[in-house]
């Protein structure tokens, strides 16, 4: 019989796995590990010295963590294969990709401060950006340096370009979180059920789900408002630092915790760090137009509100939902690293 998987006839990256020790996030309240893995990919011909490379950051979705792009996958490819492709066609020059690892008890990570999760945004702009500039052979500043991710790594990725014009030079967010009225709003119901059967305490759901053999959506669902109110809305004077955005019992907003939330939204942010963003040396958003979370409507916003300010942006609507996106580093990442200094 011909054989029907292509094989794969190109030179190989290697993958470096790291242990970083940090400091900002030893105490962390939920006691997630300070000591943790950090992937770097290693282009072909790293080894042969000369010239520093750009570097992309992976920032990963919630649920996922930078490691877990490099699991084996019965079809298609993981991050490094697809970079190791990417390469070899020609449309992506050799370049250095970070895969950090945010995950928290919680579910995962939004990259930014808060009492109420830990200080990841702190964790990747002060320990681990210089950590890889010291260990690899990196442009070190902004003008080699790119950021992406998908869902709230692209969340992420967006804000931490807004915010920290110094470290990143590019951003490509893909199904970012944006226009939280449309994307969180329609999840309170159900949050408020699940919540309800733990007497409305944020931390028992989460206890118990990661007890539960096999949790279901909709538990996720609530752990995911549980994740966001202590990401967006920390109470400091809470044991846990999490206040909700709703009664429990009624479902009504509190309109002053539900403002909270949304001074985090990307649509109220753009205009305290629109001279980050129009110093961008590429702005890469893309969305699937049948998201499944509403993200499409906030980002045809987002996109619309960047073009009123006069910034560069490049900006695709997909034929695609959420889910299974991956293919989109296909022009994303050679986008990014086109625009970077670096070896080319």
């Amino acid at each position: 019989m011909p054989r029907v998987r292509p094989p794969i006839e190109w030179p190989q990256g290697q993958v470096r796995r790291l242990r970083h020790v940090s400091s900002v996030l030893q105490d962390n309240p939920w006691r997630d590990p300070h000591e943790r893995e950090l992937c770097v990919y290693l282009p072909p011909g790293y080894e042969d010295g000369g010239a520093p490379f750009a570097a992309l950051w992976d920032l990963a979705a919630f649920t996922n963590a930078g490691p877990g792009h490099l699991n084996w996958r019965n079809h298609g490819e993981n991050l490094a294969q697809r970079l190791d492709r990417l390469i070899h066609e020609g449309g992506l020059p050799p370049v250095v990709v970070v895969m950090p690892d945010a995950y928290t008890s919680l579910g995962g990570n939004q990259y930014v401060d808060s009492p109420a999760v830990g200080r990841y945004e702190t964790h990747v702009i002060e320990e681990l950006v210089p950590f890889v500039s010291e260990q690899f052979n990196v442009v070190d500043g902004a003008a080699g340096r790119g950021v992406f991710g998908k869902s709230s790594g692209g969340y992420g990725a967006l804000v931490h370009a807004m915010r920290h014009p110094d470290t990143w030079g590019a951003a490509a967010v893909h199904a970012g979180d944006c226009g939280f009225d449309r994307v969180f709003l329609p999840e309170f119901g159900t949050a408020a059920q699940v919540l309800a059967e733990y007497g409305g305490d944020p931390l028992a759901l989460v206890e118990a789900f990661w007890r539960k053999r096999q949790p279901g959506g909709r538990e996720f669902t609530a752990l995911m408002i549980v994740a966001m109110a202590a990401s967006y809305d920390p109470d400091p004077d809470h044991p846990e630092h999490i206040r909700l955005p709703f009664d429990v019992h009624t479902c009504a907003l509190d309109d002053e915790r539900w403002a909270a939330w949304l001074r985090h939204d990307p649509l109220t942010m753009i205009d305290d760090h629109a001279d980050a963003l129009r110093g961008l040396r590429c702005l890469h958003i893309d969305v699937g137009h049948r998201d499944q979370y509403n993200i499409q409507f906030g980002t045809r916003q987002l996109s619309a509100e960047l073009e009123k300010r006069d910034i560069r942006h490049h900006f695709e609507e997909f034929d695609g939902t959420h889910s299974h996106i991956d293919w989109r580093l296909d022009i994303s990442l050679p986008r990014m690293a086109g625009a970077l200094e670096g070896r080319q």
